[in-house]
């Protein structure tokens, strides 16, 4: 595990100032891209214009030689469940990937598929995920907010779980991590059931204007970091 590679978030923000919402993201061990839906970026309205996003170019600039960054894109599955064709949600979600990589300069690009209810989806989603991932030079994640059969995704191509940690335990299920990174949502340390090197910490879901306020983002932040002191100081002394 990286001492400089825990702390991330999963995107959306409550700020109506891109110089703001970056700075905030700055502050994260690994930076990840602001969706600010105040301004238009919640992700249903943001794939109807793929690749328009308030705060892209400005986290590119300031995201300039950073080790490592997280970006994340709506998947293919949930504009399925929206009521998109296959084709137009993968060639939506493959223009607008596109756009977040392009000029976005950094060691290693973490790329998340925002897939919230994929429990949900009645059809096989793993071949809507593989031409994507092999498309570009990223390392591939998922984030999903409710419940599922976790046993998909540890047998999944997928290197990162991004799940609600607060709500279930998939340390449970048989086929648990399978070699995978694990992005624990937690809102407390007792959230955390498994930590191990190279997994992340985040909060359960994104930070939208509807539960959120700026004044929360501090306080979160604070949070998630009092939590990495401690899986680290437990890695250090176990």
């Amino acid at each position: 595990m990286s001492d400089n590679g825990i702390v991330t978030q999963i995107g959306s923000l409550p700020y109506d100032d891109v110089e703001k919402a970056v700075e905030f993201s700055l502050r994260h061990d690994i930076p990840f891209l602001p969706e600010l839906p105040k301004l238009g970026d919640a992700m249903m309205d943001y794939i109807k214009n793929p690749g328009k996003l308030s705060c892209l170019e400005t986290f590119k600039r300031k995201c300039e030689g950073r080790p490592v960054v997280k970006v994340q894109c709506i998947g293919p599955a949930t504009l399925i469940l929206a009521g998109y064709s296959e084709d137009e949600a993968i060639a939506r979600t493959c223009q607008h990937i596109e756009a977040l990589l392009d000029g976005l300069n950094a060691g290693t690009i973490i790329l998340f598929l925002d897939e919230p209810a994929l429990g949900q989806a009645g059809f096989d989603y793993h071949r809507l995920w593989t031409p994507l991932f092999e498309s570009f030079d990223v390392t591939p994640g998922v984030h999903v907010c409710g419940n599922m059969n976790w046993d998909d995704l540890f047998n999944s191509q997928i290197e990162i779980i991004s799940f609600d940690a607060s709500q279930y335990d998939i340390t449970k299920y048989p086929a648990y991590r399978n070699s995978k990174r694990i992005a624990w949502g937690i809102e407390t340390r007792e959230n955390v059931r498994d930590f191990q090197r190279g997994d992340l910490l985040t909060l359960p879901c994104g930070m939208g204007p509807k539960f959120y306020s700026t004044d929360d983002c501090d306080v979160w932040l604070g949070t998630l970091r009092q939590v990495a002191d401690d899986v680290r100081t437990v890695e250090k002394h176990p």
